[in-house]
């Protein structure tokens, strides 16, 4: 019997407000940056600034996935954003179902607030069209971003989904949260920051290299 392979999970950095994240992140390999227009946000971008970070994105040697992040807004707002900034992906993190989330044509993701929840696996069944589900560290509802941390024991393994894991990761753990989960990608924020929206260099570039260091030998 051939035994399932393994491999190092995709990495997002998301929440970048400066060119000099962008570029950074592009440069340690990150697969996708986050850029946030949801309100309320501590790295809310307006559509202009998305769209300059993102032009910035696609000019790197290795350009990441440029993935919009949006929260319960209204439709025109959100096809007007996408057609200025114009996005790879779409990140849902309000209370979008799936045929809202489906209607704009492009990949998306759908972030489900996981805390106190007994059964993970109940959340992944309302969007099957998402390219991947991202379970965050907070209860439903609410918003993400702020660092909680989701109980690894209780990931979805078997869900046959591509899972997306976030929430409290740092260079310290996501060793652990990946070696405990084994998801499809991370997802850090808080994590890389030395202030809300202000990655740090340092941290970043270890963040990386405690990812690549879960390669199976």
């Amino acid at each position: 019997m051939r035994r399932p392979v393994v491999t190092v999970p995709l990495v997002k950095f998301c929440g970048l407000t400066r060119a000099i994240d962008v570029e950074r992140a592009a440069a340690l390999g990150v697969a996708a940056i986050g850029l946030v227009l949801a309100a309320g946000s501590p790295r809310q971008l307006q559509p202009e600034q998305a769209a300059a970070l993102a032009a910035v994105a696609r000019r790197q040697p290795r350009p990441p996935r440029v993935v919009l992040l949006v929260r319960n807004a209204r439709p025109d707002a959100v096809a007007g954003a996408i057609a200025r900034i114009e996005p790879d992906l779409v990140q849902f993190h309000g209370d979008e179902d799936e045929a809202f989330c489906s209607r704009f044509g492009l990949p998306y993701w759908k972030a489900l607030g996981a805390a106190g929840l007994a059964d993970l696996s109940a959340l992944l069944a309302g969007h099957p069209g998402a390219e991947a589900l991202l379970l965050d560290g907070h209860p439903p509802g609410a918003a993400g971003g702020a660092g909680h941390r989701l109980d690894w024991r209780r990931w979805p393994a078997a869900s046959g989904r591509r899972l997306v894991l976030a929430g409290g990761l740092g260079p310290d753990n996501v060793a652990a949260a990946i070696a405990a989960t084994r998801p499809w990608a991370v997802d850090v924020s808080s994590g890389i920051e030395s202030a809300p929206g202000i990655k740090d260099e340092r941290v970043m570039a270890a963040f990386m290299a405690a990812v690549a260091a879960t390669a199976p030998a």
